[in-house]
């Protein structure tokens, strides 16, 4: 183990598991490592008593997870494109007897007109630029799945084909909570009220940056 920490292999995938809020849950190189600045997406959905929630991009299924931990009246669908994200995210939701409350998906953005009404979307996708990248310590470049952090060359393009599509959904999600990178909140925040949020806030995360956008 110590060796594996000396190549800069982050502690989480060493031990196999990361603390989330009130959970613990299982990782592996498959899937990004939850971070505390994204527990701010479930500060929102406990603010707002959702009771369909969607969590695009589940990972883990930590988002997903923590909000039908903590919001015991909610139902959350989580999806994910990846194969390797669902079977993670599967398995914490089996291991943490969520099951009825959480429905894991292999899915994208395509498939968002499809699902029923919603109370609130939440989603912490790539937003990382290429330039950006380049610059990320070891443990985040070597380990981490790339395909989780950099979505393009600007960093915006997965936020930008989510909202397009939330745009077009009829009805649209009640709310939206995004996390998005520091210097993206002026963008993601137009592309909020294009996407036909009247009330539109950034929050910042305890390090000062902002950190998630919020439309009702």
């Amino acid at each position: 183990m110590v060796r594996r920490r000396v190549r800069r292999e982050p502690v989480a995938y060493i031990l196999g598991r990361k603390g989330f809020r009130r959970l613990e849950l299982v990782v592996d190189r498959r899937v990004l490592i939850p971070r505390p600045e994204t527990e701010q997406l479930v500060e929102v959905a406990l603010e707002l008593e959702p009771g369909r929630v969607l969590d695009v991009g589940t990972g883990s299924g930590a988002i997903a997870l923590a909000i039908a931990v903590e919001l015991p009246g909610s139902s959350v669908t989580a999806i994910d494109p990846s194969l390797d994200a669902v079977r993670v995210a599967g398995a914490n939701v089996e291991r943490l007897g969520c099951g009825t409350q959480v429905d894991v998906v292999l899915a994208g953005v395509a498939s968002l007109p499809k699902l029923a009404e919603l109370d609130l979307l939440v989603a912490n996708l790539p937003y990382v630029s290429e330039d950006e990248w380049e610059g990320l310590e070891p443990e985040i470049r070597e380990y981490e799945p790339k395909v989780a952090l950099v979505p393009g060359p600007t960093g915006l393009e997965a936020l930008e084909a989510l909202l397009a599509t939330v745009g077009e959904m009829d009805p649209r999600p009640a709310a939206v909570a995004l996390e998005i990178g520091a210097s993206q909140a002026e963008r993601v925040s137009g592309l909020v009220a294009a996407a036909g949020y009247r009330e539109v806030e950034t929050r910042r995360d305890l390090a000062g940056h902002d950190r998630v956008v919020v439309g009702r």
